[in-house]
């Protein structure tokens, strides 16, 4: 496996600044950085010594090892969970539920879980297990029921997962109807080119939907796949049984309401204050919790609410809830699936789960985590050591043959390749452009019509509208036939702009990082998974360039 390296920015100042440890004022609000080997030992010796203030490991490990059996998880994921009871450390990262896994980044944010806890093994000498939160409790629907796949044509298509009817509850809770999976992969089947892999893909994809009950299910059955040989440890956050384990950091979170409300606030003030965007900026009075309203029926779930602060009392905006301080302790206490976490108070309750040695974030988590280090600070807590996650484009040979034939870079296509290809299409012979004369056309008929409209003003208002849509009529038609000659254009070559065409849907669709739209199944499907075997074989480092690999 060939690769090689090129910036590819994120976006995020505060991800860029972090990174680069270009601004130590901004690396003050997250106190470990994954590039310091010290920190590293700092870290695990600080989770030895407040190890009294997580939960209890055994309940944790028995809970994972039932999830983790339940979805057919390896024996190195289970070994694993017998070595987490046992008193080894996590690197932990993850992402909301998505059909087919979801994204790429998806993938290799996994990658890079299961890197850096290999490397940490090696840097400690002591065990480090991967694991993969999945967001379950999350109740954006839109963001996980699809997925993009690059069609013969070659086209993007968008296959979508229908929302089961109901309240506006999490993914997890989302319970989808008989013969849903059955209908997904029948469209599925129908929009895969035919390929050598495509039959055992469709085999494997029925086995790990037959139990399914909701996206969250497929979501972690195939990450255990996927993964089993690594050992990761899939975890739902809105499984009932890890639930029941943070009513203790429910209960804290409830107590320290306002502090924990004035710490992020403090925080995201410090970050503006440095010229820094807010990434998650909290509503006001927001108690950063949520909590699952009552629904009708034994197995239906509730719209998910974020509750604010209302004096004592903590309510939703519409007044669907509403619960004193100590009724809400109470029901933390006895009842704590009926809450969950936001994007704020996730990463507190992560810690209070596990032994994070280090989280694996991608760069807009890396911008919102930056507001999280004062309320860890509050509740006696430190931020675990930040580890961006790695970025990949992949590319095949297929690819890379018309990429060397039309000249085009992994930056043109990323940058500038709508200009690259017109240019390309002046550049060949026969028909040349006709936009110049059709332009200057255009603008000598405007010129020609000023002073005829401007006569026809003395035969009254209806000969002006008139003169109007004359006027409109022949420049649409000027811009029918440029539309028609740039059509026959790039009729004559349409072979070579479908190939060009077809390299830009692999590398950057919707104008984005391949990683961040194609699903696994379309690589899946033309060139089996080797590839993400050799990704995991890549060399770890701390280089956060994005990497370039041809399969």
């Amino acid at each position: 496996m060939e690769e090689h390296h090129i910036q590819l920015p994120s976006g995020q100042p505060v991800t860029e600044a972090y990174i680069h440890k270009s601004d130590p004022k901004l690396l003050e609000l997250f106190g470990y950085h994954w590039k310091e080997e010290r920190d590293w030992k700092a870290r695990a010796l600080w989770l030895e010594q407040s190890e009294a203030s997580r939960a209890q490991r055994a309940e944790v490990a028995q809970a994972l090892y039932s999830y983790n059996a339940a979805h057919g998880a390896s024996a190195s994921a289970l070994c694993h969970i017998e070595q987490l009871k046992d008193g080894a450390l996590a690197v932990i990262g993850g992402q909301q539920a998505g059909l087919w896994s979801g994204p790429l980044m998806v993938l290799h944010k996994a990658v890079t879980i299961i890197q850096s806890a290999a490397s940490a093994r090696q840097r400690l000498g002591q065990p480090v297990v991967p694991i993969f939160w999945i967001a379950g409790e999350d109740h954006d629907w839109e963001e996980a029921n699809h997925a993009y796949l690059v069609t013969s044509e070659p086209k993007l298509r968008k296959l979508e997962l229908q929302r089961p009817k109901g309240a506006r509850t999490s993914v997890s809770r989302s319970l989808l109807r008989p013969g849903q999976w059955q209908q997904a992969l029948a469209e599925l089947a129908a929009v895969l080119p035919d390929s050598p892999h495509k039959p055992e893909l469709l085999d494997r994809l029925h086995g790990l939907t037959a139990d399914a009950a909701t996206l969250t299910d497929m979501f972690a059955s195939m990450l255990a796949w996927l993964f089993g040989s690594q050992g990761l440890i899939v975890m739902d956050a809105d499984d009932p049984a890890i639930r029941r384990l943070e009513s203790p950091m429910f209960e804290q979170m409830i107590r320290s309401n306002e502090s924990l409300y004035d710490a992020y606030g403090a925080a995201q003030q410090r970050l503006m204050e440095l010229g820094y965007p807010i990434q998650a900026e909290q509503a006001d009075n927001s108690a950063n919790l949520f909590h699952f309203a009552s629904a009708a029926g034994a197995s239906a779930a509730g719209d998910r609410l974020l509750l604010q602060r209302s004096g004592d009392r903590f309510e939703d905006r519409k007044g669907q809830v509403s619960y004193t301080r100590e009724e809400l302790l109470m029901l933390a206490k006895q009842e704590p699936e009926q809450l969950s976490n936001n994007v704020l108070t996730r990463p507190l309750m992560q810690d209070y789960l596990f032994p994070v040695l280090a989280t694996v974030l991608g760069p807009g988590e890396i911008a919102y985590w930056a507001a999280t280090g004062s309320a860890f600070k509050q509740l006696g807590m430190e931020m675990p050591i930040v580890v961006p996650r790695r970025s990949f484009t992949l590319i095949d040979a297929g690819t890379a043959k018309h990429m060397e034939k039309y000249k085009l870079s992994v930056h043109t296509v990323l940058d500038h390749y709508e200009q690259y290809r017109n240019e390309w299409l002046d550049r060949q012979e026969g028909l040349q452009p006709m936009d110049q004369p059709l332009e200057q056309m255009q603008r000598e008929l405007e010129r020609m019509y000023e002073p005829v409209l401007a006569k026809l003003t003395g035969y009254g208002a209806d000969m002006v509208a008139l003169g109007e849509t004359n006027r409109r009529k022949v420049v649409e038609q000027l811009e029918y036939l440029k539309g028609r000659l740039h059509l026959e254009r790039s009729r004559r070559h349409e072979e070579q702009l479908r190939q060009m065409d077809r390299v830009q849907l692999q590398l950057c669709p919707l104008g984005k990082p391949q990683e961040r739209v194609l699903n696994v199944v379309q690589l899946w499907n033309q060139w089996g998974l080797h590839w993400l075997e050799q990704l995991l074989q890549l060399p770890y480092d701390e280089d956060c360039s994005h990497r370039i690999v041809y399969i």
